[in-house]
């Protein structure tokens, strides 16, 4: 799967963008604050209905404007010349709309699965070094790759702890009858069956992962290069998936009075966190700046080398991520990427960007898109 075509309207500082791409690497480079990471942001965008840099359409739409329009033409492969056309119409405040084909879908959520990207930025650091949420978020946003109906199932649980956290709260200043007793029962049921769908495709998930990032861990750090991660849940997993229902339904039971007293929803995937360690500590506070940086991106690749395992041929996407690479890890970060069939590449400085992932480059300055023969690896012979 590849972009062939990029096409923006109103999006960030581009009041319009049209660039044509091929399969293999692409790299956009310029200095900061250019627009290099708004192309593939976009593309990001199409993919997932999310940015990595901003949890709000507002930013996304070009100031002074009130709509952004992203289109792409999408290649099914290399060996698949099917191609679809994917538009996204970014409306905030208001509903998006999304179309295929030209074709308008029901649901802007329709659109998840046409295009699946894979991006690295500098904010994956969180997921190693920040709270438990970031992590929650990768695993989540993996597993919406792999089964975009997930998205519905987190939404609807989301929905249900924020409106069972809105009931017990009014229970722990004094409200409490029968009406309530029987609400917080249709939330708790509701709670489990959303819940646990998605805590096992979580652990399903992680289960499929563990192996090739630690692959990928192996590869890129130089030494001390054995990483794993594990699942913490709020109470004991069972070894049965089919089990997990009944285990979350008696943890809800044991916790029933402090989440009385507290006004909170205390057990839930809402709360869970990955316990990722390198060698035998934990990696959140033991880790150097470079070994965070490497586990970070092994989860990464690890997560593109699982969609591929799926059957899922993602776009690889490396938003500005070789400057903070030391030599050794640019040279095995390219050795790992080099053989997806897309990889979009922003960098400020080209020569940052090792040899081995040259390709198509454009200039990116103040929003606008120049094709460059310049290459800072080689020369055409004489």
């Amino acid at each position: 799967m590849y972009v062939a075509r990029l096409e923006l309207h109103q999006f960030r500082n581009y009041a319009q963008a049209d660039v044509s791409l091929t399969p293999g690497v692409t790299i956009f480079q310029g200095s900061n604050g250019q627009g290099k990471t708004n192309l593939v942001e976009a593309v990001e965008y199409l993919s997932r209905l999310g940015s990595h840099r901003v949890s709000s359409d507002g930013p996304l739409v070009q100031a002074g404007t009130e709509q952004a329009v992203i289109r792409a033409e999408v290649v099914a492969g290399l060996d698949d010349a099917r191609r679809l056309l994917l538009e996204l119409e970014i409306n905030p405040g208001r509903a998006n709309r999304a179309r295929i084909n030209r074709g308008a879908l029901p649901r802007t959520h329709d659109l998840l699965g046409a295009l699946r990207t894979v991006v690295f930025s500098p904010e994956d650091l969180s997921v190693v070094k920040g709270d438990p949420a970031a992590r929650r978020g990768f695993l989540d946003d993996l597993v919406i790759s792999r089964w975009p109906r997930m998205l519905g199932v987190k939404q609807d649980y989301e929905k249900v702890v924020k409106q069972r956290n809105s009931l017990l709260k009014s229970l722990a200043t004094g409200r409490s009858d029968a009406d309530a007793e029987f609400t917080l029962e249709i939330w708790d049921a509701q709670l489990i069956s959303y819940g646990s769908e998605l805590l096992a495709a979580r652990l399903d998930t992680l289960a499929d992962l563990v192996g090739p990032a630690q692959q990928a861990y192996a590869q890129i750090a130089p030494v001390n290069n054995l990483a794993t991660a594990s699942y913490r849940a709020g109470f004991a997993l069972p070894a049965d998936p089919a089990e997990l229902a009944e285990a979350f339904r008696s943890a809800l039971a044991d916790r029933r009075r402090e989440e009385l007293a507290r006004g909170l929803t205390l057990v839930g995937p809402h709360r869970d966190d990955l316990a990722l360690t390198i060698g035998e500590l934990p990696a959140r506070g033991y880790a150097s700046h470079g070994e965070s940086w490497s586990l970070a991106l092994a989860l990464r690749l690890g997560a593109f080398e699982l969609l591929r395992a799926d059957g899922i041929e993602a776009v690889l996407i490396l938003d500005d991520v070789f400057a903070e690479l030391d030599a050794t890890r640019r040279e095995r970060l390219a050795v790992a990427a080099r053989d997806a069939e897309q990889v979009l590449v922003t960098a400020a400085v080209g020569s940052d960007v090792p040899e081995l992932l040259d390709g198509s480059r454009f200039e990116i300055t103040a929003g606008q898109i120049a094709t460059t023969a310049f290459s800072s690896h080689r020369t055409d012979d004489v």
